[in-house]
């Protein structure tokens, strides 16, 4: 088995590939890329049981065979070389030795059908999402999902398919973040839960392309295809929670106010809150928002005076300045509103202005309570 490829057209490939591989697997064969050829088709893939990704390139080659190839010394190898044709030859002693304009390396492989089998979806259903859709969905969302191992269901997005429109889910049960398209459709009705991993990596090689993302999926798996790519992942099980239930539908006091302006000033402030609550108070009167936080152990305090655009009642109400950050930064628009109702009911912050045609982003943060 012998083959030529581009010494940076196969890096790029495999770094893509190596997100998948952990640093510590409980099967040795993980640790390495499969490689199956098929004349001037190679397909290398990487798996770690619960996600497998694998990427179709081009090469000069006249053979077939499948080896598997360790990944971390390949990778480390190929950032070495400039940009040059590599000639790999698969010995017969259960070496692979790859040569270079400079020299020679060979490095064991095992054999290629001791890597685990892909599953095939049986007869799964299909929607085709736009490769930027998608890449911002995950994007504004994955960002909310929870850590806990306590509550699996919380630590995905979760993906809700309709003939209406498609929407996007994520939560930790402190903030909630819902991104919706009606622009994008299904076919048919489904949903299912993705784990953040395979999502992390979509985002990174999704904010590249402009091809049209295939999703197809059952009960327990889905599968991405788009340019050369294919990722499988196992979804995770149980039912998502019923987030429409948990956003405040009567919300009659309205903030206005510019985001950039609102960010900075959070962040200052929250340097001077409490390490463990990082709590910060908003209180807001008339055109006026205060922004203050006081940490009382260490005699810290901060306040900053904002002008915005309210219609309510005066009140005054405490958040978490990690999460009001966050959401804060995740959002592009010039200007947004922060809806609120009562100062221990959830307030929910919508961009004004800079979204697409059908798209809306609602994001929902949990209150804290005020020690007056």
């Amino acid at each position: 088995m012998k083959f030529i490829v581009s010494s940076s057209y196969l890096l790029k490939q495999l770094q893509v590939l190596g997100n998948v591989i952990n640093s510590s697997n409980t099967l040795p064969i993980l640790d390495n890329f499969l490689f199956d050829l098929d004349h001037n088709v190679l397909t290398v893939s990487a798996s770690d049981l619960e996600t497998t990704m694998s990427a179709t390139l081009g090469i000069d080659s006249e053979s077939k065979g499948s080896v598997a190839v360790p990944a971390k010394l390949l990778l480390e190898i190929l950032k070495t070389f400039p940009e040059q044709p590599l000639t790999f030859t698969v010995e017969e002693n259960s070496t692979i030795e790859i040569s270079s304009n400079s020299g020679k390396y060979a490095l064991a492989y095992a054999p290629g059908n001791e890597f685990p089998k892909s599953v095939n979806l049986d007869d799964p259903s299909v929607t085709l999402v736009p490769a930027d859709v998608l890449a911002t969905a995950i994007s504004k969302t994955i960002f909310a999902a929870g850590n806990d191992d306590l509550r699996p269901v919380m630590s995905g997005v979760f993906f809700q398919f309709s003939p209406q429109g498609l929407t996007f889910v994520a939560t930790d049960a402190h903030k909630l973040v819902k991104y919706a398209r009606t622009d994008v459709t299904a076919s048919q009705v489904a949903d299912f839960i993705m784990p953040k991993k395979p999502l992390n990596i979509l985002k990174n090689i999704l904010g590249t392309s402009d091809a049209e993302v295939k999703i197809e999926y059952n009960d327990s798996n889905a599968t991405f295809s788009f340019d050369n790519y294919v990722l499988m992942c196992r979804l995770i099980d149980g039912k998502y929670p019923n987030y429409e239930a948990v956003i405040p539908k009567e919300n009659p006091n309205k903030l206005m106010i510019d985001r950039s302006q609102f960010l900075s000033s959070v962040r200052r402030v929250a340097i001077f809150s409490n390490k463990t609550t990082h709590q910060i108070r908003l209180k807001i009167a008339g055109a006026e928002l205060n922004v203050s936080a006081e940490d009382i152990d260490y005699s810290n305090k901060a306040e900053e005076r904002l002008t915005c655009d309210y219609q309510g009642d005066d009140m005054q109400i405490g958040y978490n300045s990690r999460f009001l950050t966050e959401m804060l930064t995740n959002l592009q628009s010039d200007m947004i509103m922060l809806e609120m109702s009562l100062p221990n009911r959830a307030g929910i912050l919508t961009p004004v202005d800079g979204l697409e045609e059908g798209e809306t982003v609602t994001m929902l943060v949990m209150p804290v309570m005020l020690n007056s």
